[in-house]
């Protein structure tokens, strides 16, 4: 089962953590770190105006799988288009679009936890995604040029901006599932001194988490940008990590002289509902995948999302 398509993790996708000790190329008071958009163009509008109020030197970054959802034409170079104008790193659907790898399918890298239904169905998904982009003019070789992950210095701390996790774009080590377990803790620990980094920040595997380490350090994991992470939300997340606290946060914990934080980005659901079944309905793979998620939310509560600093002997264990 590990090596069929949506569950491989192509060697083009690895890096390791000592690639992330590189020198910082962005610097920046405040980060706004929004992972997950999956063409959720309602979700961008809202993003964009939320971090143009923010004051300061500041910085976005779109770290990875903006594209999704984003079939129709005009909604596929709105989402290119905007994301294009700030930073943004690769994610495995921008990846699987600008250079496909054999057997990868959506190159989601899922874990054994997750169903095989699901599995097909993303690899549906990105079949169509794929033949929508292929249609646009010029939309793949940009995605084709962006960095599997980029380096910030916030204040006097060095962050981490990867999709996946310190080893892979695809990576599921800094999923809430994994760091829910000591060999996880243990190896997300171990990524902080090989990388040196202060702070990681991720995405890619769907549910938010914030874990706290000790020596001042964090992992941040927004979730999606475009879609609700919390079970009676309609609303995605995005992360801000600043020299400096912004009022209203979701939840949020200190990192050193960092205020990391789970910022909501509140949407026109009912806009949005159109436009996804517009695209997707009843019966598509999208549908049968993310509508009940769309609607409801998942399964997940945001005290689940924020943890703890894990004891020297719980890492150890």
């Amino acid at each position: 089962m590990a090596e069929a398509p949506g569950r491989t993790c192509p060697v083009s996708y690895r890096y390791g953590a000592a690639a992330l000790a590189a020198p910082a190329t962005l610097v920046a008071e405040t980060l706004w770190i929004a992972g997950g958009l999956y063409g959720n163009p309602e979700a961008l509008q809202s993003l964009l105006e939320l971090y143009e109020a923010e004051p300061g030197e500041k910085r976005l970054v779109f770290n990875g799988d903006f594209h999704w959802f984003d079939v129709a034409a005009e909604d596929f170079e709105r989402i290119q288009r905007a994301v294009l104008m700030h930073e943004a790193t690769l994610g495995n659907i921008e990846a699987e679009l600008a250079r496909p790898e054999p057997g990868a399918g959506c190159g989601c890298a899922y874990p054994d936890w997750v169903g095989d239904e699901v599995v097909a169905r993303s690899n549906g998904i990105m079949e169509r995604l794929r033949a929508a982009a292929a249609a646009v003019p010029g939309a793949l070789p940009p995605l084709d040029r962006l960095p599997r992950f980029l380096v910030a210095e916030v204040g006097a701390s060095r962050v981490a901006i990867v999709h996946g996790d310190a080893g892979s774009l695809a990576g599921w080590g800094f999923s809430q599932e994994r760091l829910a377990t000591r060999q996880g803790l243990a190896e997300a620990r171990a990524a902080f001194d090989a990388a040196r980094a202060d702070v990681f920040a991720s995405s890619h595997t769907c549910l938010p988490v914030l874990q706290r380490f000790e020596g001042d350090r964090a992992l941040v994991n927004n979730g999606s940008a475009g879609m609700p992470n919390f079970a009676g939300t309609r609303y995605g997340l995005a992360t801000r990590i600043s020299v400096r606290p912004r009022p209203g946060a979701c939840y949020g914990a200190r990192a050193g002289t960092l205020h990391l934080e789970a910022v909501a980005i509140p949407y026109d659901h009912a806009r949005w509902a159109r436009r996804f079944l517009a695209s997707w309905p009843a019966g598509s793979d999208a549908h049968a995948s993310y509508w009940t998620r769309i609607l409801e939310g998942p399964r997940y509560e945001p005290g689940a999302a924020l943890r703890a600093r894990p004891s020297e002997t719980a890492l150890a264990a």
